[in-house]
């Protein structure tokens, strides 16, 4: 079966963040009313920075949703480049959302990315269920060349298929990433693209026939159609 896609396009980046924290929150909110806790899995890089700032004021039970994330540098966390740094400027800055509980990829104290990869999969694996986990949400951004988490064009690790999560090397940093399958078995997955860079990345993702390897964000194969959320700079194409 198909990937199926469906494209959601907004004028700009201000309604795109907009749009993306309301989607996030009704889903978390959905989740929410059939189960306990809630597992979402959040993007790192610019793009989604303005959506957390405003998802951090949406009044949920923010101290039943777990937060990790798809994708983390090797680096300390007070380092410019650390996702979970960004994270704690905007999601973990303003409450309510500073509530909730997030579980950023261990790096402090660990001697090398596959300490990490190993310590980052025990706990995917204590809090979500299933072979591979289960995120009820996960967000996902994408990159010009393609990529998305840390699934880069040519990577090693867009073959792994038996594991949860790997380490890569891929434009000047150890990463520490969710592999495909992960990515694949989440309940909803949501894609938020913004700016004209994204233009050919974005007419790639959705084409059937566009190779795996060349653009690595087409492995994100759940059973439940992603949502593309774009603005009009990054959709002129499709």
């Amino acid at each position: 079966m198909s990937t199926t896609y469906r494209i959601e396009k907004v004028d700009n980046q201000n309604d795109l963040a907009l749009r993306a924290s309301q989607l996030i929150s009704s889903h978390i909110d959905l989740v929410l009313g059939l189960k306990d806790r809630a597992q979402i899995a959040l993007s790192g890089g610019s793009t989604p920075s303005a959506t957390y700032r405003l998802l951090a004021l949406e009044h949920l039970p923010w101290d039943r949703v777990d937060v990790l994330l798809g994708d983390e540098r090797w680096v300390d966390p007070s380092d410019e480049a650390s996702n979970a740094g960004m994270l704690r400027k905007t999601l973990l800055n303003s409450a309510p959302g500073s509530a909730c509980r997030f579980y950023e990829v261990p790096t402090v104290g660990l001697l090398n990315p596959k300490e990490s990869v190993e310590a980052f999969s025990k706990i995917l694996q204590k809090l979500c269920v299933g072979e591979p986990p289960i995120f009820d949400f996960i967000l996902l951004g994408l990159g010009d060349d393609g990529h998305t988490a840390s699934l880069f064009p040519g990577s090693e690790s867009l073959s792994i298929n038996d594991r949860w999560v790997t380490d890569v090397n891929a434009k000047g940093h150890n990463r520490i990433t969710l592999t495909a399958p992960v990515l694949s078995a989440a309940r909803k997955v949501v894609f938020l693209v913004s700016g004209s860079s994204k233009q050919i990345a974005l007419k790639r993702l959705i084409d059937p026939s566009e190779p795996l390897q060349r653009t690595p964000a087409r492995l994100v194969q759940p059973d439940s159609e992603i949502l593309v959320l774009a603005d009009e700079a990054a959709s002129a194409l499709v």
